[in-house]
């Protein structure tokens, strides 16, 4: 069975509803995406840090996944799926996909300040100052924030450099480290780019272009994949 190795980003869950930072208006479009993403602007305002993400949590709870995220889910009856996302919902897992690794944490949970390892996961949208870990101290969201390494990049390098085939979905491919990890798919991997943008890439013979969003562009790929 090939392996199939995905790489998603914000595109993926546009049809399912999901707002980006930039497009959520109100309160957040006078703040820079650092003063309510960043361990900076935690120790300094960590309650305008939780309402963010809070209301990014209530929206998630409400979103279902799309019809992109149901179709990678039905290609593993004929494929070996990892899929590698920059995003922090769990559409990819609520559509079925079992081998999902997130770059960039994941929204529903939270983890301790003193103990990264003790991982939560949150049964609502709310989480509030005062909430305690087991050892007593305060939970903060599982997210990479801008600043912080991202822990997950040396797993993701060595999914990526099993691909036989690499699907690029819903992403620019501006974000480092993840952008970066194209360049460890194997030399012989074909690369399918969905977007209906622009991605930053450099065509060569083995990257196949789609511009499409993602549900409309997987279903170009699965018929070519098929013939």
């Amino acid at each position: 069975m090939q392996k199939l190795v995905v790489l998603s980003g914000a595109g993926m869950s546009a049809e399912s509803g999901i707002i980006t930072f930039r497009d959520m208006g109100g309160i957040w479009e006078q703040y820079d995406v650092t003063k309510v993403a960043s361990p900076q602007a935690w120790e300094e305002t960590p309650q305008l840090v939780m309402d963010f993400y809070n209301q990014r949590r209530k929206q998630l709870f409400e979103c279902k996944p799309n019809k992109g995220h149901e179709l990678l889910s039905q290609l593993e009856d004929t494929y070996d799926i990892s899929i590698i996302t920059q995003n922090v919902d769990d559409l990819h897992e609520r559509a079925g996909s079992s081998k999902v690794l997130h770059l960039h944490g994941e929204l529903k949970k939270a983890r301790s300040t003193s103990d990264p390892s003790l991982i939560y996961t949150l049964d609502n949208w709310e989480l509030k100052l005062g909430d305690l870990c087991e050892k007593g101290s305060q939970l903060r969201p599982h997210i990479v924030w801008f600043g912080e390494s991202v822990p997950a990049m040396y797993d993701a390098e060595n999914i990526m450099q099993e691909a036989d085939i690499v699907l690029i979905i819903g992403t620019s491919l501006s974000v480092y480290p993840a952008a970066g990890l194209i360049h460890s798919a194997p030399g012989s991997a074909h690369i399918y780019v969905i977007d209906p943008g622009t991605p930053a890439f450099t065509p060569s013979k083995n990257i196949t272009f789609i511009q499409k969003i993602a549900s409309e562009g997987l279903e170009e790929l699965i018929n070519k994949l098929k013939n």
